[in-house]
């Protein structure tokens, strides 16, 4: 029975063909999908570091003490609304300067770039009541940069800050 062997392993053959060949079309159809998958986990990736660079942007503007504005109070006697505004049950308040505002100053009294430490000890001078470190003053003045209202000027190594 030398033709029933040479049938069976032509059947064999076969078999094993159609088999392989649907292996590799379910393998091209699974590749596929994956892809898909990957592009839109690549794309949900990317959201997220966005969403991430703006929340830590934000971050860094709360701890420097950039002023957050909220919606105006209406009139009807909101004591914190007037706390706030400065002016107590007692009259006007003395209100202590933001560190915003005095790296502001600082930078607008001056007639080219400045370092952070520049400003850290010519503020530390004016106000010995207050602790103001360098790496606070550096955070801010980034704070004002990204709000467009400071430039940031590289010089080799050195980083100097100017008023918009």
């Amino acid at each position: 029975m030398p033709g029933t062997e040479a049938t069976a392993t032509t059947d064999l053959v076969t078999s094993y063909s159609a088999r392989l060949a649907s292996d590799l079309e379910r393998n091209a159809e699974e590749q596929d999908g994956i892809r898909a998958e990957l592009k839109q986990l690549e794309a949900r990736l990317g959201a997220l570091q966005q969403s991430h660079a703006v929340l830590m942007t934000m971050c860094r503007a709360l701890r420097t003490g950039i002023p957050l504005r909220n919606p105006a109070a209406s009139a009807g006697g909101n004591t914190a609304a007037r706390a706030s505004s400065g002016r107590g049950a007692d009259g006007p308040r003395h209100r202590v300067p933001t560190l915003v505002s005095l790296v502001r100053a600082q930078l607008g009294e001056r007639s080219g770039p400045c370092s952070c430490r520049e400003i850290a000890v010519t503020l530390s001078e004016a106000h010995p009541d207050r602790a103001i470190k360098t790496t606070v003053v550096r955070t801010t003045l980034e704070g004002l940069v990204a709000r467009g209202e400071a430039r940031r000027i590289k010089m080799g190594h050195a980083v100097r800050y100017v008023a918009v």
